[in-house]
């Protein structure tokens, strides 16, 4: 039977089912419609089976004069509840809140970057037609650092305020580099009250020299270097 026409004033059903969703009686739900599946929209040839409860292919409607590229499109929000495969690119032009792990080929996003090695690759800022790329220096521990220069009469190097709840002193090491001149410049103490570290020259000569300076975090468990698995996601690291 071939209709040119339909027109379905209060409900549409195709097949067998009694959706509870759209209601009944009284309360059903006027424009309504109840398809049992599977059900397929578009080019009759972009699907060869079923696949899924609803297929959507291209559009290729030949009274129509224009034939747009999306399959999909929705003004309003979109919940998924289970697992989406997506095979192409995808474009976000707001925020994306991730509440579980988030994985990119070789890259695993949850409570740290996780990775075979971490980088960045930008244009490049002398030379016409080339990029830079540069890797970040890797170490077994959480691990931040400081560094400058001490000169003008000073020996003392003041440690950032906040290192008192981030790192750990015990695990703290100094690295100087003398400027100048061999000034023999040790260190002398530590102070994590003060957050100050006291520098020492041969013969009281004016302190100039660059300083590094490392310290293990103490606001996230130590990192387990080595740990049985196949896979990063036996990792017992946070």
């Amino acid at each position: 039977m071939k209709f040119g026409t339909a027109l379905v004033g209060k409900r549409l059903f195709v097949g067998l089912g009694k959706p509870e969703a759209l209601g009944k009686g009284k309360s059903e739900i006027r424009g309504s419609a109840y398809v049992e599946g599977p059900l397929q929209i578009g080019r009759d040839t972009d699907y060869s089976s079923v696949e899924a409860t609803l297929m959507i292919g291209a559009e290729y409607n030949s009274d129509s004069d224009s034939h747009p590229k999306n399959a999909i499109k929705a003004k309003g929000n979109i919940e998924i509840i289970g697992d989406t495969d997506q095979t192409g690119d995808m474009e976000i032009s707001g925020d994306m809140t991730i509440g579980g792990t988030m994985k990119c080929n070789f890259a695993t996003w949850s409570g740290s970057i996780v990775a075979t090695t971490k980088l960045f690759d930008i244009q490049h800022p002398t030379k016409e037609g080339h990029r830079l790329a540069h890797a970040c220096l890797e170490g077994p521990e959480h691990a931040v650092y400081t560094r400058g220069r001490v000169c003008n009469g000073k020996n003392v190097i003041d440690l950032p305020e906040y290192w008192d709840g981030l790192v750990d002193y015990e695990t703290m090491t100094v690295q100087l580099t003398a400027i100048g001149a061999h000034q023999n410049v040790i260190v002398k103490r530590i102070s994590p009250i003060e957050r100050r570290i006291y520098l020492q020259s041969q013969g009281g000569m004016p302190v100039d020299c660059f300083y590094h300076i490392m310290a293990q975090r103490k606001d996230v468990n130590d990192l387990v270097v080595e740990y049985e698995g196949k896979s990063v996601e036996d990792s017992p690291n946070d």
